[in-house]
């Protein structure tokens, strides 16, 4: 633990991690979620460059199929690194593997080299993202943990908005390259700095070995759920997600009943406050990514310009950061309130979303577009409520020794959220009248049908959330009193 002299839980500011004694270890945990979430999202605005410029049409879907992959096996790379391998040393390993597929990216002279520098570079960020929560313990007193977490928070939702924007300078011929190369500097950097700036951090596992099966069923999950994503046929689509989720149950089948376990213990039971807190963190990112949709119900319903409606879509972003630091002043009883309003407001603003985006109003009526652009910040801000304490939950139950996998897990956890709720999207729309009939008619009823059943996960959030409250309470009280 790092010896930087604790402030008291009530008195401790997001602002205390940028002071002196903390300041380096902010700078190298932050980057490293920094270069994972702008990286994810410039790549969107810059694939159809890529593709222009170089080809390979047919295999674009696997630009960001294997990127997310790949941080998955990343994330878990952190918690199942070889025995005696410092955090330090991981830091590193992740810098220079996120530079070197950099590179690769920004060099390919064909589509295919293109994957392997992404997959390479997806594992890199996977690893700088898991650390990002491993190294939480070393590098912070414990009243800033919940700042910490806070801080990853707000950087996903500054990178919503300056992802694209950096892509879009990108754009032009072959300027993409540019957005790769100009990381690979960066990393390397990032890459000397880190064993210089962060704290020790021993290896305080515990015994055990590679849970092979699970991983190879967890990557399985992830593989076929992200390829859903990009198959418009509803019925393939349907099927590759159900063929997710049978190896999902297998995986936490095979986790339950194994004595070498990917998860922390109690992580798969439902019984368990642990696995509660996991399975929240995954119905919030499911509903939140049916955000993807919000840009096209905009320009065809309300009438809104493209760019008008990126701005509008960034508000679920905005909304995102702004309550990850109002929320980030609560502690105790009332960070686990936190958690309940966040659940609370994002299924609200579900539900919202499918009376009021759900309406032809080419007119472009405020009276119309207000809610639901309301309703698309609430999303975010339920989100950001919600997020640092979940995180910051897991760390207190969580013992030393597992605390890895702990870590390693809020990634992947996070990352399956995502890839399962952009699927599932787009099942709902495709089925409910986006390309059959099509048109405003069909845009209304998908944009209805997707809030409407994307309202419902949201429920079993709160449900769950008001569960772990009093656990989540006598825990985090213990460890103040600690």
């Amino acid at each position: 633990m790092t010896s930087t002299a604790a402030p008291s839980p009530d008195k401790a500011s997001v602002f205390q991690l940028f002071s002196r004694p903390v300041l380096p270890a902010t700078l190298m945990l932050g980057g490293g979620v920094t270069l994972y979430a702008v990286e994810t999202y410039i790549m969107a605005t810059i694939a159809p460059s890529i593709v222009r410029d170089i080809g390979g049409l047919s295999l674009l879907f696997w630009v960001t199929t294997l990127y997310v992959a790949a941080a998955v096996l990343g994330s878990i790379f952190v918690a199942m690194r070889p025995r005696g391998t410092g955090l330090r040393t991981v830091y590193v390993a992740g810098a220079v593997m996120f530079a070197l597929g950099s590179l690769v990216c920004g060099l390919a002279p064909s589509m295919p080299v293109v994957l392997v520098g992404r997959a390479v570079q997806g594992f890199g960020a996977g690893v700088l993202a898991a650390l990002a929560y491993a190294f939480i313990r070393f590098a912070y007193p414990e009243a800033l943990w919940r700042k910490a977490s806070t801080l990853y928070a707000a950087i996903w939702g500054v990178s919503t908005l300056l992802g694209p924007s950096l892509g879009g300078v990108f754009s032009d011929g072959s300027d993409w390259r540019h957005a790769f190369l100009l990381i690979v500097p960066v990393s390397a950097l990032m890459a000397v700095l880190g064993p210089l700036l962060l704290p020790k951090a021993d290896d305080d596992r515990g015994a055990g070995k590679v849970p092979m099966p699970q991983i190879g069923l967890l990557l399985a999950a992830v593989l076929l759920v992200s390829l859903a994503g990009t198959i418009e046929a509803t019925q393939a689509k349907a099927l590759l997600i159900a063929l997710s989720i049978a190896a999902v149950i297998a995986m936490l089948a095979i986790e339950k009943r194994s004595d070498n376990r990917l998860l922390p213990s109690g992580a798969v039971t439902l019984v368990n406050p642990l696995a509660r807190v996991y399975l929240i963190v995954f119905l919030l990112m499911l509903v939140l990514t049916s955000d993807i949709y919000i840009p096209y119900f905009l320009q065809t319903l309300h009438n809104i310009t493209p760019l008008e409606s990126g701005y509008l879509t960034a508000l679920v972003a905005l909304g995102w950061t702004i309550a990850a630091f109002i929320s980030s002043t609560l502690s105790g009883r009332r960070a686990s309130q936190a958690i309940v309003v966040g659940c609370v407001l994002e299924t609200i603003a579900a539900a919202s979303l499918a009376l009021f985006l759900a309406r032809d109003n080419q007119a472009g009526a405020l009276s119309v577009l207000t809610p639901a652009v309301i309703g698309m910040f609430l999303m975010g801000f339920g989100v950001g409520m919600a997020w640092a304490h979940l995180t910051t939950k897991i760390l207190h139950i969580v013992e030393n020794a597992e605390q890895d996998k702990a870590s390693a897990a809020i990634t992947t956890v996070q990352s399956l959220g995502s890839a399962f709720g952009a699927a599932l999207a787009g099942v709902i729309v495709n089925s409910t009248g986006l390309v059959s009939p099509g048109g405003i008619s069909g845009s209304v009823s998908a944009a209805h049908w997707l809030y409407v059943l994307m309202a419902l996960p949201g429920l079993l959030t709160i449900a769950i959330s008001l569960s772990i409250r009093a656990t989540g309470d006598r825990t985090e009280e213990q460890a103040a009193a600690a």
